[in-house]
């Protein structure tokens, strides 16, 4: 009797917004919480998986990802679990204001790390940033073998985690990233291989329409 590979699904989820009046690039800086409408996205995508067989919740140990998987947690019931690789990237400008205008890339001093944005320079090499992010969803995937489990991540290792399992080059555009705030994208294996890619906008549709019960 030949037994069918089992579906499992892990979701990948950017965190919500975050409370950042200086406008900084907080990068892995501690204490940078999610801001009302982070905490209402948080909500918001926490309905929209509550009707998902979710097993597992493990989040990026930084305060906004934790406190975005919490509301999808509590739902199922389940501890929010920790795994290191999820984290954001290392940025050298991590406490700075980066935003075209500020000044900061047209300072020499900056140059050097700015020599090679194919690594990138200035940060984790994106090869770096995929091997780890690989890691925590095999790790996902097997501790929710046959069913779902919800990963909180960030944007930049998420999207290069969904270009590096895609077989795309890993250096990109930024302004081309489709990974919005409390975004997930959706990784579906048949036994341990992947087969399928999805991304959904959870918070922005119950926004727009509550009635939705389930997107995935």
């Amino acid at each position: 009797m030949t037994v069918e590979p089992t579906r499992t699904v892990v979701h990948l989820l950017r965190h919500g917004e975050v409370h950042n009046p200086t406008g900084v690039l907080y990068g892995r800086l501690p204490n940078f919480r999610l801001s009302d409408r982070g905490r209402e996205q948080a909500g918001l995508v926490a309905k929209a998986l509550a009707d998902n067989d979710l097993v597992a919740v493990i989040a990026s140990p930084l305060q906004r990802a934790q406190e975005t998987a919490a509301p999808a947690a509590e739902a199922h019931g389940l501890p929010v679990g920790v795994d290191d690789d999820l984290i954001e990237s290392a940025n050298r400008f991590e406490g700075m204001r980066t935003s075209p205008g500020d000044g900061a890339l047209r300072n020499p001093r900056y140059w050097p790390w700015l020599r090679n944005p194919f690594r990138p320079s200035w940060g984790e090499p994106y090869a770096e940033i995929a091997r780890r992010m690989r890691a925590a969803v095999e790790r996902a995937r097997v501790a929710a073998e046959g069913h779902e489990a919800l990963c909180v991540s960030h944007q930049l290792p998420i999207w290069t985690l969904r270009r590096s399992v895609s077989g795309q080059r890993l250096w990109h555009d930024p302004r081309n990233r489709q990974c919005g705030l409390a975004s997930l994208t959706s990784l579906v294996f048949t036994g341990s291989a992947l087969t399928e890619i999805r991304y959904t906008e959870p918070a922005t549709a119950w926004a727009d329409d509550p009635s939705r019960t389930n997107l995935l």
